[in-house]
């Protein structure tokens, strides 16, 4: 597979240009070069429609799409959904993500994981997100209680085991962790996230120079920034080198508050969706409630967003540039996942993985790993 791109603008995670062509061979980027150099004559001339190209969209934190809920039913059909769905909006890796559930069900999360990577391993699975059940319950937001304990030395070796590598990100309190927990995490290579924490300052704090990567959701599910005790927020803007992933639909929070989260976290604050869908059986049952999903009982659960909307969010509704509000929903969760020399860049040696979209964020067509798809005609 090798073809030419042009006829577009490209925003590459580091410039934005125009009057260029992108050399596609065999699922990765080859050069990106000026058409007024000497363009390869033998390669098929894609024609890019006037659009605008950026990096594929990563989304660390999805739950559910059209109808299929991987919190409820982990199995290929949800993740099949996934791929589909995030796919069709320009977003060429997502993170499967198990809220606080039973053993049977991380476990059974786990295994669906890593048979659907095996077998799919072009769908764009980056691995599966266990968000629990080492949380505080204080702050459990719509995570079942019944499921959420502390995690034991033993307990965390199995789910290793499991996993064998395919779980990428946990999701945990770091007042509910161990030093010897976050230590055997980290040693297998995953990365740890602080949430639904009612941590103090203090505790938060010391979880980010323990190993504690990044923070789930800033604002949702944790301990607020006040005067007297600054904790889980404040926390994460005073850590150094901790990321932070926001729910940028004006609900989770409000615009301001990503606003000024942005002034001060700049590159170590990402977008993620949190996305959900409708679900009347097992642990979480949604519903949708005009643009965004609540349970049972009427809390907030996950987010109605798709990745484009939240870019376009930070666009009108924060006053971002496009080309910053592009690189929080691939350059910056790709370097969370220490993938940035692949992915989120539109550079020599990178995957093929990029969309297409207009001025409104409209996706036109993906590519993932270089094998280009359509929507619009």
């Amino acid at each position: 597979m090798r073809y030419l791109l042009q006829n577009c603008t490209f925003y590459t995670g580091t410039a934005i240009l125009t009057h260029h062509a992108l050399l596609v061979e065999n699922g990765q980027i080859t050069t990106l070069l000026p058409q007024t150099s000497s363009l390869p004559t033998d390669a098929p001339v894609v024609d890019g429609r006037g659009l605008n190209v950026a990096p594929g969209l990563l989304d660390l934190q999805i739950y559910g799409a059209a109808g299929h809920l991987f919190s409820v039913a982990p199995g290929p059909a949800a993740l099949e959904a996934l791929a589909q769905h995030t796919f069709r909006h320009g977003t060429t890796g997502f993170m499967a993500t198990m809220p606080t559930n039973s053993w049977e069900m991380m476990r059974t999360a786990l295994e669906a994981g890593r048979e659907f990577q095996r077998r799919h391993p072009a769908l764009g699975l980056l691995g599966i997100h266990l968000e629990g059940p080492y949380i505080n319950p204080i702050k459990k937001g719509a995570h079942q209680e019944e499921f959420i304990h502390v995690p034991t030395g033993a307990e965390i070796d199995e789910l290793l085991k499991l996993a064998d590598g395919v779980m990428k990100i946990m999701t945990l309190a770091p007042e509910m962790a161990t030093p010897a927990v976050v230590a055997r995490l980290r040693e297998a290579g995953v990365v740890l996230s602080a949430g639904h924490s009612n941590a103090t300052y203090a505790q938060a704090a010391a979880g980010f120079r323990e190993g504690f990567a990044a923070a789930t959701h800033l604002f949702n599910a944790m301990s607020a920034l006040q005067g007297r005790e600054p904790g889980m927020v404040g926390a994460i803007y005073d850590a150094t080198d901790a990321h932070a992933s926001i729910i940028a639909d004006g609900i989770h929070c409000d615009f301001a508050s990503v606003r000024i989260s942005k002034k001060i976290l700049q590159e170590r604050l990402f977008l993620i969706t949190d996305a959900v869908t409708d679900s009347q059986h097992g642990a979480y049952r949604f519903q949708l409630r005009h643009d965004h999903y609540v349970d049972e009982q009427g809390i907030l659960g996950g987010s109605a967003l798709s990745m484009p909307q939240a870019v376009r969010n930070c666009v009108e509704h924060v006053g971002l540039s496009l080309d910053e509000s592009l690189r929080m929903a691939s350059l910056y969760p790709a370097r969370v996942i220490g993938q940035d020399d692949k992915l989120g860049l539109l550079q020599e040696g990178c995957t093929a993985d990029f969309f297409l979209f207009d001025a409104d964020l409209q996706v036109y067509a993906t590519a993932r790993q270089g094998e280009l798809h359509w929507h619009q005609v």
